[in-house]
């Protein structure tokens, strides 16, 4: 809590000064950016200005250099002795002008009759042209067969390999021969005050480099741009470098340049809008193999036609570089003013954060269950945090005295619960015995009132039906007898009827043996279970055999168990055949017995029958064992309950566990010592709580 607090306040604190200081910066950055490239732009534009008018001028010098030239007294005398005819003289003149070129620097020199220019496609362009003191200069582009016509070395010093160039079109050819020339014509009049002669001179700027260093001596002396940045000054012949001092290449480290860019090509998008439109250049640009903060003008020939560009601009790298120092320097400084802020900022919190502290250290005791207090900060008493920890401790011994209170009444209130609890589950127990016996009580109402009425009516079936079934089979007997060998005629509806009367027999003596419970009192005796079921195996096995069913026996117990041995083998018989009806007549019985054991002691028998059936259905298991229930058609539903009441007197169970498409087991609990049922034998059925066969309970 105490760092989040101190944080809050730095924060709180710092952040004003934080906004106040990268605004500056952010304002700085945008003054750069902004006012100084503007300023750049501007410079770039003079210097531009500066340049073309150097080239005018340059063109100016050349009209007086010939002005000069004619006006002076050799080229007067040789060129007066020319007219009057002197060849001599006329060879003389001719070696003037060739001194006075090579004086001059000038590349070509020549004097050009008045017939002569008028047949020559090139001047005659520039004679119209000229102005009242006789005299006309410009620019003039000539292929090389026009050079050699002027002087024959000027094809060769006009031809520059072209090179290809990054964000340039690919050259269409590998060097340019055409020659860009700065050219100037002076009129010299004849005797009849016209003009009868053309002093014809200037430059070729094809590789001349004289203009352009000028040019840049003038706009980009020391001191006028930043180190490491470079000035330079082109001019185009359409899109390529013919005059230029924009290096090949820069040693940034010791501003070493090696070389010219001459035949390099101007970038396609200068390109476009100078000379395609026009339009003067003012922006960045990539120049060569950097980019520059770079100018580019149009340039016309005698003619008025766009026939290249001048140049000049610096490199932006530099600018870029002081702009990033700026920004360093402005970043540096802002962390600094941070840093000492914040220091000052922490040392007049200290005593605020002290007492913060303390208060802190105080609640996470509390948290932690620790009796401690504030006390005394060391502040004036009508402080806020003075006033707040004397509250807070207040609180804390009143939260105290709270806490011990409801303590003791929670031990209360527990006691209580707990009594009350003990005594509700004392009366749970003493209802749900009630209830139980209740339900007890009612099932052997019930099933007295069942026998009852059982035995009244059995009585009256034996009585009634008995003897009628009696003469039926003795007829049936006789017809059989009568008839002789036609009865085979009817052998089939005469079987079906003895067995139907059979069939109602039976049905009479299980009423009689259901209804009458006294006969369940038959004596027990100690039996082993083994030979019981080795005689159940023996009468079962023809039945067996008809449907193919296969019993098989694992016999395992070792100890007798108290039981009548006809009633048990009944029950076991009943289990057999049911399980061999639920498998529709064919499969596998497993009968198993084994030691029921009870803490390692041997307290009676299991027997388990296993078969492969249907499985019994979850929502029929509870009524198997119900007296007449049955799946079978020609059941009577009264099998499992007999020897379900035969196995309860005897204090045994019948559990039954099931699963439907797979099987029913049917485990027999019996103890060594009977211990007989007080209830009635069809009283509390007990069973597993798995699928059982819908078996008959015949």
């Amino acid at each position: 809590m105490q760092a989040k607090v101190r944080y809050k306040i730095l924060i709180l604190t710092l952040l004003p000064i934080l906004l106040t200081l990268v605004s500056l910066v952010f304002i700085t950055i945008y003054w750069n950016i902004s006012y100084t490239g503007k300023q750049l732009f501007m410079k770039v534009k003079a210097d531009l200005t500066v340049a073309v008018n150097t080239l005018s001028s340059v063109q100016q010098n050349q009209e007086r250099l010939l002005d000069r030239i004619k006006n002076s007294y050799e080229f007067q005398t040789y060129m007066r002795a020319a007219v009057a005819g002197d060849q001599q003289q006329l060879v003389e003149l001719k070696r003037f002008l060739v001194e006075q070129k090579k004086a001059h620097q000038l590349d070509f020199l020549q004097l050009v009759s008045i017939d002569s220019a008028s047949q020559d496609p090139d001047l005659r362009q520039m004679l119209p042209l000229l102005n009242d003191s006789g005299a006309h200069s410009g620019l003039m582009v000539l292929p090389a067969a026009r050079l050699a016509r002027i002087d024959a070395n000027l094809p060769l010093k006009a031809r520059l390999p072209l090179i290809a160039t990054p964000r340039a079109h690919t050259p269409s050819h590998a060097e340019e021969t055409r020659g860009l020339l700065s050219r100037s014509v002076l009129a010299i009049n004849g005797s009849s005050g016209t003009p009868a002669w053309f002093l014809d001179g200037g430059t070729l700027i094809n590789g001349d480099n004289r203009i352009v260093d000028h040019i840049r001596d003038l706009v980009y002396d020391k001191g006028t741009l930043p180190e490491r940045s470079v000035g330079t000054v082109t001019i185009f012949l359409d899109n390529i470098r013919v005059s230029t001092n924009v290096p090949l290449k820069i040693d940034t480290l010791n501003q070493r340049i090696e070389g010219r860019a001459l035949g390099t090509l101007v970038s396609e998008e200068v390109r476009s809008q100078v000379l395609a439109k026009g339009e003067l250049w003012l922006d960045r640009a990539f120049v060569y193999n950097d980019w520059f903060i770079s100018a580019y003008a149009p340039l016309e020939d005698v003619r008025g036609q766009r026939i290249g560009m001048i140049y000049t601009g610096f490199s932006e790298a530099p600018f870029i570089h002081n702009y990033l120092l700026n920004i360093i320097e402005l970043g540096t400084i802002l962390m600094l003013v941070l840093l000492v802020s914040g220091m000052l900022v922490y040392r007049g919190a200290y005593s605020l954060l002290q007492p913060i502290e303390r208060i802190h250290h105080v609640v996470n005791a509390v948290q932690s269950g620790r009796n401690l207090r504030i006390g005394e900060l060391g502040l004036e008493s009508d402080n806020e945090l003075s006033n707040l920890a004397e509250q807070f401790d207040n609180m804390l011994d009143l939260l105290q005295r709270r806490n011990a209170q409801i303590q003791a009444a929670a031990e209360q209130l527990e006691m209580k619960v707990e009594e009350r609890t003990r005594s509700l589950q004392e009366k749970t127990e003493e209802l749900e015995r009630n209830v139980k016996l209740l339900n007890e009580t009612r099932h052997q109402l019930v099933t007295n009132e069942k026998l009852t009425a059982l035995g009244e009516l059995t009585a009256g079936i034996a009585h009634e039906i008995n003897n009628p079934t009696a003469v039926i089979l003795g007829n049936m007997e006789l017809m059989r007898y009568e008839l002789g060998d036609n009865a085979t005629v009817v052998q089939e509806e005469i079987d079906l009827v003895i067995q139907q009367v059979g069939r109602i027999s039976t049905i009479i003596r299980s009423l009689l043996q259901y209804s009458r419970p006294g006969e369940f009192n038959a004596p027990l005796e100690l039996q082993q279970t083994g030979p019981i079921i080795d005689e159940m195996q023996l009468l079962v096995r023809h039945s067996l055999g008809k449907q193919q069913v296969v019993l098989l026996p694992e016999l395992h117990a070792s100890c007798a168990v108290e039981v009548n041995r006809p009633q048990l083998l009944q029950v076991l018989i009943n289990m057999v055949m049911n399980a061999a009806h639920a498998m529709d007549g064919k499969g596998r019985i497993w009968i198993r017995s084994r030691d029921w054991l009870q803490d390692d002691e041997i307290i009676g028998v299991k027997i388990e029958i296993e078969d492969e059936g249907c499985g019994i259905p979850e929502e029929q298991v509870g009524r198997i064992f119900d007296p007449f229930y049955t799946t079978r058609k020609d059941g009577t539903g009264l099998g499992l309950s007999l020897s379900y009441g035969l196995i309860k007197r005897l204090g045994g169970t019948i559990d039954v566990s099931s699963e439907v498409n797979k099987g029913t087991t049917f485990t027999i609990s019996l103890r060594l010592k009977a211990q007989e049922s007080q209830s009635l034998p069809f009283e509390g059925l007990l069973f597993d709580n798995s699928d059982n066969d819908p078996v008959d309970s015949h």
